[in-house]
């Protein structure tokens, strides 16, 4: 969904140079001033005032926001809270001058470690307005790392207050280089205090998050935005409402959906705060209602009513998405309509393939499939050239259909076409030639799948189906085993079902009970008919069939656990139950590597998962697992957040050389690694200290593997290079997906935009970012 808004960059006001302390205008955050008017001797400018640029300016009316004069308890109403410093010069005590002007040329630049022993050593005598002429100091220097260094050591400090303008200016100035996490520590930190933030410091956090191309980051920014207005009780700027609205957007249709309330609460805030609404939000609103499941054609035709009432054209994007409502409640009047209109209005131009899409699946939905077949051949009359999703489209209309004949060579058609994926077009094919008892075309139609790697898990339960009709038991438990053991495919509760069903059929009773131990370790449903057999055979054998069966992780779930856990996966303790711990599995929506992984590590712990994030499909499609899912709470857990997240602090348990195998190296690199654009192997390191980091780099020479390590902000790299890189690949490759090898494999040339997007932050902007777990 392409929208025309202004860039969240734009959010950021335009640091100026601090001019001469003026007595006149206002601001709407906190002003740093230096109290006198001469030059320091130490080379320090003489007044400083870190304020927003001149209101009278056009353009810095545009980006800054307007002034707010708010009673925050420090002040009467509409006095404005101000940090005032003295210079150098002003202080009495020339020790004190030359301490104060040395601590401002070697603080900048210093790690935090040494920054902190410095400032430690200096106790005895330095005072707060001494750590807060640091602080301007380093702001006014735009050393704003340096400033939070300071600022985070003064706030450590028993003796020292709060000061609440000076952190309201550091995080806005945090927030305007990009800096969101150390800006959210600083806006938490105001709000522990029992404040409420400034609108700048709102307004500045959220754009952010806006600008951080990391997973999670545009959550944090909806929940800041909120409270911006539910707490704060501040009007956002047009420009912060437009920028969040485009970010909603900014997702695939499946993934935008979920952000339809927050959209919701963006267009009522713009129509009760009078601004103006741009067309493209009235597009948007439409766009993000025709993805839900449930359509509320009644809001859309609101809108449409509101967008004529203003004059404003229906373009393309907006009539696609009736197009798409209309599909999903079967109204093909309307969708008629708004064909011509579509006709009408596109004129020379090409038409949008999903068009025909969705005109197909109307069709078909009200039982018109030859029809939608018509519409599919006429692509070609109004220069569209069909596409995978049109192709995938009509042959599974024409194979619910029952159209043998039409869905071959359809099917002929797209393999000889060259588009992918076909997946989804075999398993419609199948699943026809499985109603109407064609196994011998199964049969063809699986091995050419499996040839093509085309084969997925719901291919693999047709074909299984057919080998249990036609009585080939042993073909059948050889597949089930295939899938079984296959971490790509993996079996479910449908083909365990089903050969559960052979296995009683023939009455092996030894492979059944084998089968329902393993349904039952992974809380399967069992069907009604084989439990009532199930509890005749085990009864005789006295036997418990509802014995409950303790949860218990196996040695390959540990190990994957270990590896995650490395790469950032979260481990927190139950609020109910302290001595037990809930896994959160968080995974990247646009990774390439995390979107097989998810579905990996869903099958691999379902019966550890919440019944709410157990979804039982064959892995296409709309059953395909959430990116985020939780475990229940467990003791078998604690153990590891004791051992990797000590006190919620991510860290590296000194007995890591026992546990760091190579399947626990595979999935740390598949979780938290990526392949660089030269080709070398990064492994995230999230969190923990030096120490930790030097513990792993044991392990890894332990297995003859050298490394260098880098340490940005709260996250360390390591990176294999070279030889080094081609024998970590050797011991890990058994244990990588064989879906993701092409995007992992070291010395490869493919390289993903997401990849680059992840690699730049390594030398980027606001460090600490992991693609699988929280930003924070």
């Amino acid at each position: 969904m392409a929208l025309r808004f202004l860039s969240p960059l734009s959010l950021y006001p335009t640091l100026h140079k601090p001019p001469l302390r003026s007595g006149s205008g206002s601001s709407g955050s906190p002003v740093l001033r230096h109290a006198g008017a001469a030059r320091s001797s130490h080379g320090f400018s003489a007044p400083l005032r870190l304020s927003r640029p001149n209101a009278e300016s056009p353009a810095a009316a545009a980006e800054a926001p307007p002034p707010r004069l708010r009673d925050q308890g420090g002040g009467a109403e509409g006095e404005e809270e101000e940090v005032l410093v003295k210079e150098l010069e002003d202080l009495p005590e020339q020790w004190r001058r030359s301490k104060v002007a040395w601590l401002c040329k070697q603080l900048p630049g210093q790690k935090p470690g040494t920054l902190t022993r410095v400032l430690n050593a200096q106790r005895k005598w330095i005072s707060q307005q001494d750590v807060t002429y640091l602080v301007v100091h380093c702001l006014r220097m735009r050393e704003n790392d340096a400033a939070f260094k300071v600022y985070r050591w003064m706030l450590a400090q028993p003796r020292f207050r709060f000061d609440f303008p000076l952190a309201t200016k550091l995080a806005d100035c945090l927030g305007k280089d990009r800096k969101f996490l150390k800006c959210r520590e600083v806006f938490d930190d105001i709000i522990k205090q029992g404040r409420v933030p400034s609108e700048t410091t709102f307004h500045n956090l959220t754009a952010a998050y806006l600008s951080a191309p990391v997973q999670g980051c545009l959550d944090e920014a909806c929940s800041v935005y909120n409270k911006m207005i539910q707490v704060g009780g501040y009007s956002p700027r047009l420009s912060l409402h437009n920028a969040l609205f485009q970010a909603l957007l900014g997702k695939s249709g499946p993934s935008s959906k979920r952000y339809l309330q927050q959209a919701e609460f963006i267009f009522t805030n713009l129509v009760t705060g009078e601004l103006e609404i741009q067309r493209d939000v009235y597009a948007g609103m439409i766009w993000l209602h025709s993805h839900q499941d449930v359509v509320d054609t009644e809001r859309i035709a609101a809108l449409r009513e509101e967008m004529q009432r203003r004059r404003m054209p229906e373009d393309e994007e907006v009539l696609v998405s009736v197009l798409r409502a209309c599909s999903k409640v079967g109204d093909v009047e309307e969708a008629e309509r708004v064909w011509n209109k579509l006709l009408e209005s596109s004129g020379s131009a090409t038409l949008p393939p999903q068009a025909f899409v969705y005109r197909m699946e109307l069709h078909a939905k009200v039982g018109e499939p030859l029809r939608s077949l018509e519409i599919f051949r006429s692509m070609p009359e109004h220069g569209v050239t069909a596409t995978a999703p049109a192709y995938s489209k009509i042959i599974e209309v024409m194979s619910r259909a029952r159209e043998i004949g039409t869905a071959e060579e359809l099917l002929g058609e797209f393999v000889a076409s060259g588009l992918k994926p076909l997946s989804s077009s075999y398993a419609s094919i199948m699943d026809m030639y499985l109603t109407s008892n064609m196994h011998d075309r199964i049969e063809r139609l699986f091995s050419q799948c499996r040839s093509e790697s085309q084969a997925s898990r719901s291919i693999y339960n047709i074909y299984l189906n057919s080998l249990v009709k036609t009585g080939d038991l042993e073909k059948a438990e050889e597949i089930f085993n295939e899938m079984h053991t296959n971490p790509e495919i993996g079996s479910n509760s449908s083909s365990c079902n089903v050969i559960l069903g052979a296995f009683l059929a023939s009455a092996d009773h030894t492979k059944a009970e084998k089968i329902y131990r393993l349904m039952t370790q992974k809380r399967y449903g069992i069907d009604p008919t084989l439990a009532t057999q199930l509890d005749q055979i085990l009864s005789s054998k006295r036997k418990v069939v509802d014995k409950p069966v303790s949860l218990k992780l196996d040695i390959e779930q540990r190990e994957i656990l270990v590896g995650l856990l490395l790469g950032g996966l979260r481990v927190e303790p139950d609020e109910a139950a302290r001595s037990h711990s809930v896994v959160h599995f968080e995974f990247n929506e646009d990774h390439p590597v995390h979107s097989l992984l998810r579905k990996h590590i869903h099958q691999r712990y379902f019966e550890w998962l919440t019944p709410s994030n157990r979804l039982d499909g064959d892995g296409d499609g709309d059953d395909d697992p959430p990116h985020r899912f939780s475990t229940v709470p467990h003791s078998n857990f604690t153990f590891f957040g004791d051992k990797f997240r000590p006190r919620g602090r991510p860290a590296v348990p000194t007995l890591i050389h026992r546990w760091l195998s190579e399947r626990a190296l595979a999935y740390w690199y598949m979780y938290g690694g990526i392949r660089s654009s030269s080709g070398d192997v990064l492994l995230r390191l999230k969190g923990g200290e030096q120490e930790d980091a030097q513990r792993v780099i044991k392990v890894l020479q332990a297995k003859s593997i050298d490394c260098r390590v880098k340490k940005k902000g709260g996250t360390f790299w390591i990176g294999l290079q070279g030889s080094n890189a081609v024998w970590f690949w050797k011991l890990t490759e058994p244990y990588i997906l064989e879906g993701v090898k092409e995007h992992l494999r070291p010395g490869g040339q493919s390289f993903p935009a997401e990849m680059e997007e992840e690699e730049a932050q390594l030398n980027g902007s606001d460090p600490g970012s992991n693609p699988g777990g929280s930003s924070d």
